[in-house]
């Protein structure tokens, strides 16, 4: 147990050296939240705000999109600033929203049995699929990301387009966040997976 914490806390060492230990550390540090009285209320109002980001992202990029086809196709003008900010927005619409689907329960399942369970094996299944899929999977994506990020940030990394955009390290730091906060909605859904588990017997 002192040689998982003090790699998990050793910042001296990239946390990709040592992602399995990384990994059941989150996973405790998860399991340990859900237990903490109206945590769910706080992390579905952090899950509420980035919807609320990806919504606004998904207007925007409604209306840039409109635009940039309207001055292609009509003042043969637009921009490459554009179109990579379109990318930008899309990518912010489909990572910030992760969080707030799995909130609602609104996932793809792929299994066919899951609605024909009872309320009981689903809290089962819910509470084995956040501790050992969902929480393994999002620790992962933002400890790897993690080294790219950096590395744009001190490149200063920008479009390799000519009037492209500059500052690729933002949008790359969003995939982080959007899988941290994957990772506080996880404590919010095995709370939740509890209550349906006490509720059933």
């Amino acid at each position: 147990m002192e040689q998982l914490i003090n790699s998990f806390f050793n910042l001296t060492v990239p946390l990709s050296n040592h992602i399995d230990t990384t990994i059941l550390g989150v996973g405790i540090i998860v399991l340990i939240l859900s237990f903490i009285p109206k945590v769910d209320i706080v992390v579905e109002n952090i899950t509420k705000l980035f919807m609320f980001l990806a919504v606004t992202a998904l207007i925007v990029l409604s209306l840039i999109v409109t635009y940039d086809v309207i001055a292609r196709k009509l003042f043969h003008g637009g921009s490459i600033a554009l179109q990579e900010l379109e990318w930008h927005l899309f990518d912010l619409t489909f990572l910030f929203a992760i969080a707030y689907t799995l909130s609602h329960d609104k996932h793809v399942r792929v299994d066919i049995f899951y609605d024909k369970f009872s309320v009981k094996t689903k809290a089962i299944i819910q509470i084995i699929t956040i501790l050992f899929f969902v929480v393994p999977l999002s620790t992962l994506v933002a400890v790897e990301a993690l080294p790219f990020v950096q590395m744009s940030f001190q490149m200063h990394e920008t479009s390799g387009d000519p009037g492209g955009l500059c500052c690729r390290w933002i949008i790359k730091s969003s995939m982080i966040i959007a899988f941290l906060v994957v990772l506080l909605q996880s404590v919010s859904e095995l709370k939740k997976a509890y209550f349906k588990l006490k509720g059933s017997k």
